[in-house]
Protein backbone atom coordinates (compact mmCIF):
# COMPACT_ATOMS: atom_id res chain seq x y z
CA UNK A 1 0.00 0.00 0.00
CA UNK A 2 0.89 3.36 -0.74
CA UNK A 3 0.62 6.71 0.58
CA UNK A 4 -2.16 7.63 -1.21
CA UNK A 5 -4.43 4.57 -0.24
CA UNK A 6 -3.82 4.96 3.14
CA UNK A 7 -4.87 8.68 2.90
CA UNK A 8 -8.05 7.51 1.01
CA UNK A 9 -9.01 4.42 3.70
CA UNK A 10 -8.27 7.35 6.70
CA UNK A 11 -11.34 9.43 4.01
CA UNK A 12 -13.57 6.99 3.99
CA UNK A 13 -13.26 5.80 7.64
CA UNK A 14 -14.06 9.44 8.45
CA UNK A 15 -16.86 9.57 5.97
CA UNK A 16 -18.23 6.54 7.35
CA UNK A 17 -18.11 7.99 11.01
CA UNK A 18 -19.98 11.46 10.67
CA UNK A 19 -22.60 9.22 8.66
CA UNK A 20 -23.37 6.93 11.92
CA UNK A 21 -23.18 9.94 14.40
CA UNK A 22 -25.91 11.79 12.24
CA UNK A 23 -28.08 9.18 12.26
CA UNK A 24 -27.67 8.54 15.78
CA UNK A 25 -28.44 11.77 16.20
CA UNK A 26 -31.91 12.11 14.29
CA UNK A 27 -32.66 8.89 16.32
CA UNK A 28 -36.37 9.87 18.05
CA UNK A 29 -37.59 7.90 20.80
CA UNK A 30 -41.22 8.47 19.69
CA UNK A 31 -44.66 8.06 22.21
CA UNK A 32 -47.13 6.16 20.29
CA UNK A 33 -47.16 3.16 17.58
CA UNK A 34 -49.03 3.35 14.37
CA UNK A 35 -50.21 0.07 12.87
CA UNK A 36 -51.09 0.29 8.58
CA UNK A 37 -52.50 -2.32 6.51
CA UNK A 38 -52.46 -1.66 3.05
CA UNK A 39 -51.70 2.11 3.92
CA UNK A 40 -54.41 2.43 5.87
CA UNK A 41 -53.87 3.69 9.47
CA UNK A 42 -55.85 0.76 11.64
CA UNK A 43 -54.70 1.08 15.19
CA UNK A 44 -52.72 3.54 17.17
CA UNK A 45 -51.48 3.10 20.44
CA UNK A 46 -49.69 4.66 23.22
CA UNK A 47 -46.45 3.12 23.53
CA UNK A 48 -45.85 3.75 27.29
CA UNK A 49 -48.81 1.04 27.91
CA UNK A 50 -47.78 -2.38 27.76
CA UNK A 51 -50.09 -4.59 26.01
CA UNK A 52 -50.93 -6.91 23.12
CA UNK A 53 -53.26 -5.90 20.19
CA UNK A 54 -54.04 -8.24 17.12
CA UNK A 55 -54.58 -6.51 13.41
CA UNK A 56 -55.57 -8.44 10.25
CA UNK A 57 -53.27 -8.58 8.19
CA UNK A 58 -53.29 -10.15 4.19
CA UNK A 59 -52.49 -13.59 5.25
CA UNK A 60 -54.25 -13.79 9.04
CA UNK A 61 -53.92 -12.31 11.79
CA UNK A 62 -50.49 -10.81 13.13
CA UNK A 63 -49.85 -9.71 16.73
CA UNK A 64 -48.47 -7.17 18.36
CA UNK A 65 -47.02 -6.44 21.65
CA UNK A 66 -46.04 -3.38 23.19
CA UNK A 67 -43.62 -3.65 26.17
CA UNK A 68 -41.07 -1.45 27.75
CA UNK A 69 -41.58 1.27 25.02
CA UNK A 70 -40.52 -0.88 22.66
CA UNK A 71 -42.51 -2.86 19.88
CA UNK A 72 -42.67 -6.07 17.95
CA UNK A 73 -44.38 -8.47 16.45
CA UNK A 74 -45.12 -11.55 18.15
CA UNK A 75 -46.97 -14.06 15.24
CA UNK A 76 -47.94 -13.72 12.12
CA UNK A 77 -48.99 -15.96 8.96
CA UNK A 78 -46.14 -15.51 6.19
CA UNK A 79 -43.76 -17.98 4.49
CA UNK A 80 -40.54 -16.96 6.41
CA UNK A 81 -41.59 -15.41 9.45
CA UNK A 82 -39.08 -12.79 8.89
CA UNK A 83 -41.52 -9.94 10.55
CA UNK A 84 -41.38 -11.69 13.90
CA UNK A 85 -38.18 -12.70 14.25
CA UNK A 86 -37.21 -8.94 13.90
CA UNK A 87 -37.27 -8.18 17.43
CA UNK A 88 -38.34 -5.13 18.49
CA UNK A 89 -38.18 -1.33 17.68
CA UNK A 90 -37.93 1.78 20.09
CA UNK A 91 -36.91 4.67 17.50
CA UNK A 92 -38.69 6.21 14.97
CA UNK A 93 -36.19 5.54 12.36
CA UNK A 94 -36.48 1.51 11.59
CA UNK A 95 -40.18 0.72 10.99
CA UNK A 96 -41.56 -3.26 10.98
CA UNK A 97 -42.28 -3.88 7.06
CA UNK A 98 -44.16 -6.68 7.18
CA UNK A 99 -44.51 -7.10 3.13
CA UNK A 100 -46.63 -10.66 2.83
CA UNK A 101 -49.14 -9.11 5.36
CA UNK A 102 -49.39 -5.58 4.21
CA UNK A 103 -48.16 -4.38 7.73
CA UNK A 104 -46.32 -2.00 8.85
CA UNK A 105 -45.25 -0.77 11.95
CA UNK A 106 -44.13 2.66 13.24
CA UNK A 107 -42.99 4.44 16.37
CA UNK A 108 -44.06 8.48 16.33
CA UNK A 109 -44.53 11.14 17.89
CA UNK A 110 -47.78 12.38 19.08
CA UNK A 111 -46.68 15.44 17.78
CA UNK A 112 -44.60 15.16 14.82
CA UNK A 113 -44.74 18.02 12.17
CA UNK A 114 -43.13 18.31 9.24
CA UNK A 115 -42.29 22.02 9.45
CA UNK A 116 -43.35 25.18 10.44
CA UNK A 117 -43.88 28.02 7.69
CA UNK A 118 -44.37 31.91 8.80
Amino acid sequence: MNKNDIKLIIVILVIVGILILIINLNKKEGDTVEVYYKDDLVLSADLSINNTYTVEGLLGDVVIEIKDKKVRVVKENSPKNICSKEGYISDSTKPLICLPNKVVIKIVQSSDMDGVVY
